[in-house]
């Protein structure tokens, strides 16, 4: 896909020096960059998807115990 920007001149000189001194070339720099943002944003995708599929999401700090757990498990299967 192509794609077009408007960047002031300036940024886009020290872009291309930077690129440059870094032995890439500004529109690889930019691809890069496009690259590692869409990889941040599936990331977040799937953790909230985990959380989602856990029904848990944070504990709050909260340690988890085994034993508190199973307790719980019991008193649910109990009606209590």
């Amino acid at each position: 896909m192509n794609l077009t920007l408007s960047v002031d001149e300036r940024v886009a000189e020290g872009a291309r020096k930077t690129a440059q001194a870094m032995g890439k070339s500004l529109n690889q720099m930019v691809r890069d960059y496009l690259e590692q943002l869409a990889g941040q944003a599936q990331l977040e995708t799937e953790l909230e998807e985990l959380r989602a599929l856990s029904g848990q999401g944070d504990s709050g700090g909260t340690p988890f115990s085994r034993e508190a757990t199973y307790t719980e498990r019991l008193d649910r299967q109990h009606g209590a």
